[in-house]
């Protein structure tokens, strides 16, 4: 199952996030041995970067990207995705901006703790726990 994971997930990890930390290391884990479906923006490595360096400090900031890399694809986007994302309608550019990058990746779902901001997306949003029980239940 191919999927967009989307920042808060692996914010989750990184900050260790109470209640959320486990379910969202596990969908990363998932991708981890499942090479080729995981899938990233751009966008989402900056993000990570700013929240992991006035939090955890640049080396581990720097090393949870260079893990990151190490798994995830980054969907292939530029100016006409930046456009389609502008265009999507959806309240948040930022949101708007995964589910154009989710777009130009071809995935199924977007992995994301905020689903609801998602609804205008072509491409649906589920949350880490029912992307955990519906790889469970597709015996992948």
């Amino acid at each position: 199952m191919r999927a967009l994971v989307d920042t808060n997930v692996f914010l989750d990890v990184l900050l260790a996030r109470e209640n959320l930390a486990d379910e969202s290391q596990r969908v990363l884990d998932w991708f981890d041995a499942n090479p080729g479906d995981g899938w990233i923006a751009w966008h989402t490595l900056a993000n990570l970067y700013y929240v992991g360096v006035k939090t955890v400090g640049r080396t581990a900031a720097l090393a949870a990207i260079d893990e990151i890399l190490g798994v995830f694809e980054v969907s292939p986007v530029g100016s006409s995705e930046a456009r389609r994302a502008r265009n999507l309608g959806m309240t948040d550019f930022e949101d708007a901006l995964q589910a154009s990058a989710a777009t130009a990746a071809r995935v199924d779902y977007i992995v994301t703790r905020n689903t609801r901001d998602f609804r205008r997306s072509p491409i649906k949003a589920i949350s880490p726990r029912a992307f955990l029980a519906a790889v469970t239940n597709s015996g992948k």
